[in-house]
């Protein structure tokens, strides 16, 4: 399953699209339902490269090669997921991704 990407601003190149390896079977993770806080939005790509380095326990570099990018892409994404995860956590705020 492939997922397009977009830039962020108008300049610089396209990025590459990232291979997904399943969609996601939720799009949002709520704590505490009553509560109405901003939520945070997760990319899938992010939520992927989460699920093969944690879960799994693959190396960056072969998580890379798994959806289709670098090693410094999926460190990227890595570190915005957990960054955005534990935001999440602390905070009380609903994950969505998007």
């Amino acid at each position: 399953m492939w997922r397009q990407r977009r830039r962020r601003g108008r300049r610089g190149r396209f990025p590459k699209p990232v291979t997904l390896g399943m969609a996601p079977p939720i799009t949002n993770f709520s704590p505490n339902p009553t509560r109405s806080a901003a939520p945070i939005f997760i990319d899938v790509a992010e939520l992927e490269a989460l699920r093969l380095v944690d879960l799994e326990k693959l190396s960056q570099e072969d998580a890379g090669k798994r959806m289709g990018v670098s090693r410094g892409t999926v460190w990227r994404l890595l570190h915005n997921a957990r960054k955005k995860t534990a935001q999440a956590l602390t905070e009380g705020r609903p994950l969505q991704i998007i």
